[in-house]
């Protein structure tokens, strides 16, 4: 059964009407009543085949104004590079002990393991134990890298990493419902930017289906494809 709230908050959206930005931003932050700062979420429907490997997105990205939530990163690095990694602002610097840590302790106090190269192949072992949970480092997201303080300094500003589900959605995080609006604006004007410009090049016709944004407990509001620019 769904509250008085959410019935009330679905009674301001027309479920036939697609809105511009402007619009959705401002009905998503009055859509969002709960006592908690809700997070605002976009969902993408892209015209792609994802059974073919050419047509799957991954990526990441760094929104302007981030998401509004402090990650826990972890820096799998040796000498130097560890030693960077600590001064960029890490939660947590390690090697063989930290991977030991994980394997044998189940420990998993950080949202983003960031890895040098040349740790890849002792990382890769923890695969049964990282990978469900999505924490596998990875090139295309630039978590493995020998940039690893830019790679730091990306999560802590607020970098969002997307990929295409089985059915050729791209959903992340925009922000919180108590951002401002033109900052959630940006946020989501950049987002979609990133996705239109990875349009793969064998896509004939309409690439995006639809776009759909909402607050945690909120319901969905369509947006109008033509306010983007294409």
């Amino acid at each position: 059964m769904k509250g008085k709230k959410y019935k009330n908050s679905i009674s301001k959206i027309d479920r036939n009407k697609a809105y511009n930005v402007e619009e959705a931003i401002k009905l998503v932050k009055e859509t969002s009543t709960s006592k908690f700062d809700e997070t605002v979420e976009i969902a993408i429907k892209l015209n792609v085949d994802v059974k073919k490997a050419e047509q799957q997105l991954r990526g990441a990205i760094v929104l302007p104004h981030g998401t509004g939530k402090s990650k826990k990163v972890l820096v799998v690095a040796k000498g130097d590079k560890a030693k960077d990694a600590e001064k960029a602002g890490a939660d947590y610097v390690g090697e063989q002990d930290i991977l030991h840590k994980i394997e044998s302790e189940n420990w998993m106090d950080f949202d983003v393991i960031i890895s040098t190269p040349d740790m890849m192949p002792a990382l890769g072992k923890l695969g049964k134990i990282l990978g469900p949970k999505g924490l596998m480092p990875n090139p295309k997201v630039g978590t493995v890298t020998l940039d690893v303080v830019k790679a730091v300094e990306d999560i802590k500003k607020g970098k969002v990493e997307y990929k295409t589900d089985s059915f050729g959605n791209v959903h992340a995080i925009l922000g919180k419902s108590s951002f401002d609006e033109n900052k959630l604006i940006e946020n989501l004007k950049t987002f979609v930017e990133v996705i239109m410009k990875s349009k793969p090049s064998i896509v004939k016709g309409d690439y995006v289906k639809n776009i759909s944004i909402s607050s945690t407990m909120g319901p969905g509001i369509k947006l109008d494809l033509n306010s983007f620019d294409k």
